[in-house]
């Protein structure tokens, strides 16, 4: 492993907090480690930010807010334009840092993670001159009026983000927020904080003003902090449902706006008369991408019966053809999962299945290698609907495959469940691909395709997927107030 002059520079300076503007260490002088999950060792130490550091980083942000929120949309596109290019010119920075603290490959990396992030600057530079109101004409007998609409920032959001695409996640946040006029506190997944340390420095050599976009690394408690405090006018949070719920309840103390995208269970369908090698690759791609660790993979499999054993076949050859390895290897198809933590989780998934009588078609309920959180790629028939592994959300590489018989019977099946985040439905009849498509209860509804994506498209789910759209034109609206101005013209 050979790593960039810069990542090491980057990697043997402090970790520190970004408050207005300056890296500071958190005022209690806590640090924690983040580790390498390919060799389980630690990579450095991060500064970790207590409820004191976010009372100084509101108090940043409250203060940049009213100047940031009056520059000109043009002044705010060029910037944005600006910050697009820097991401590109350090993009192999990035993506070595990503492998290294969250394990994925590099090359996916550096041309998915960080070419979309830099992507996501430039698509919102342009909408920056574009949030415009409407003029609503009034009825009222014997006066004139002059009625029109708003759109104006929020305030200060804080973005919570995960550690399955920590640089991308990070920019899903803060683009679209600094894009309406908000000011930002981004607190990174304990697990993945240094590329959105990394981002950080580059706002600031941006020209970003301080205050403007502070970086918070910590743990649950941090992101507690920020969710309660008053001086936060929306948070913006990406993860697991559980964690969702929570964040609602206690954003209630001011009534806080809130946005969430939150966990998916997606079934992928696949009919007797679909392009069956197009369907398994596109299985294989929607159930392992990522190392599984994404929240819209096609975990749950559902083929007609009469093309069940092939289709399974398929995947199954697919999936243990898979080298899995670390992110550096350029041999490698697949890394290592983020943590001890998750790798135990998924796992045990596995094992819970095995137990319970299904059967391990593609893979294994052992760890791979004798150090880093490897995982081989899994497929699980003689699966049920009631079995955990079924049910919930495993965020690993573990697929499942049930067989169905009638479009009423897989419809029903696919909408099973409290999450609604994607689906997929794969068939060569236009009809029965569009028609299933509508049945079923996602936001996003793959037709004989998977992960296919462009920043333009709306994302969010339905059910216990969470509130609220991201991305597109849709994900200025969740960080701006609809204010509406009526003036009676005598």
């Amino acid at each position: 492993m050979t790593l960039l002059p810069a990542v090491s520079a980057f990697l043997s300076s402090p970790k520190q907090l970004l408050i207005d503007g300056e890296w500071v260490d958190a005022k209690d002088g806590r640090t924690f480690a983040t580790i390498n999950p390919s060799t389980e060792q630690d990579l450095v130490q991060v500064a970790y930010a207590s409820s004191v550091d976010v009372d100084r980083a509101v108090s940043a942000a409250r203060a940049a807010f009213e100047p940031w929120s009056r520059t000109t949309p043009r002044e705010r596109s060029h910037l944005l334009w600006r910050i697009g290019d820097l991401v590109d010119a350090h993009a192999d920075e990035f993506a070595q840092l990503e492998a290294l603290d969250n394990g994925k490959r590099v090359e996916a990396a550096r041309d998915g993670d960080i070419a979309i992030a830099a992507e996501l600057f430039r698509y919102f530079a342009g909408w920056a001159t574009k949030m415009e109101g409407t003029s609503i004409p009034m009825s009222v007998p014997g006066r004139e009026f002059h009625a029109y609409t708003r759109r104006e920032p929020v305030g200060v959001v804080a973005g919570i983000v995960p550690w399955n695409f920590p640089l991308l996640m990070a920019c899903f946040k803060i683009v679209p927020a600094i894009t309406a006029g908000n000011t930002v506190i981004l607190k990174p997944a304990e697990q993945t904080p240094l590329t959105a340390l990394r981002l950080g420095q580059l706002l600031l050599e941006a020209g970003v003003p301080a205050g403007v976009v502070n970086v918070l690394p910590g743990f649950g408690d941090t992101g507690a902090a920020l969710v309660e405090h008053h001086g936060v006018d929306k948070v913006a949070f990406t993860g697991s449902t559980e964690v969702g719920k929570k964040i609602a309840a206690a954003a209630a103390g001011n009534l806080k706006k809130v946005s969430l995208e939150l966990g998916g269970k997606a079934p992928n369908i696949i009919f007797n008369d679909a392009d069956i090698e197009a369907a398994i690759a596109g299985a294989v791609l929607g159930g392992y991408f990522n190392e599984g660790q994404c929240c819209v993979n096609g975990s749950r499999l559902y083929v007609q019966r009469g093309v069940f054993d092939e289709v399974v076949a398929g995947v199954a050859a697919a999936a243990a053809a898979i080298k899995v390895g670390d992110g550096f290897d350029p041999t490698s198809q697949m890394g290592p999962l983020v943590s001890q933590e998750q790798h135990e989780k998924v796992l045990g998934y596995i094992r819970g299945a095995v137990r319970d009588g299904a059967v391990l078609t593609a893979g294994s309920a052992d760890r791979v290698g004798e150090r880093g959180f490897f995982v081989q790629p899994t497929l699980i028939t003689g699966v049920h609907e009631e079995m955990a592994v079924q049910t919930d959300e495993i965020f690993g590489p573990v697929v499942t495959a049930i067989p169905f018989d009638t479009e009423d019977e897989v419809v029903a099946a696919a909408n099973n469940t409290v999450y609604g985040l994607a689906a997929g439905v794969w068939s060569t009849n236009i009809g029965t691909a569009h028609r299933v498509g509508a049945r079923l209860r996602a936001g996003t509804v793959w037709l004989n395709t998977w992960h296919a994506d462009d920043v333009t498209l709306p994302r969010g789910g339905f059910k216990q997927s969470g509130w609220g759209r991201e991305l597109g034109s849709f994900g200025l609206d969740d960080y701006t107030e609809l204010k509406t101005v009526i003036a009676e013209l005598r």
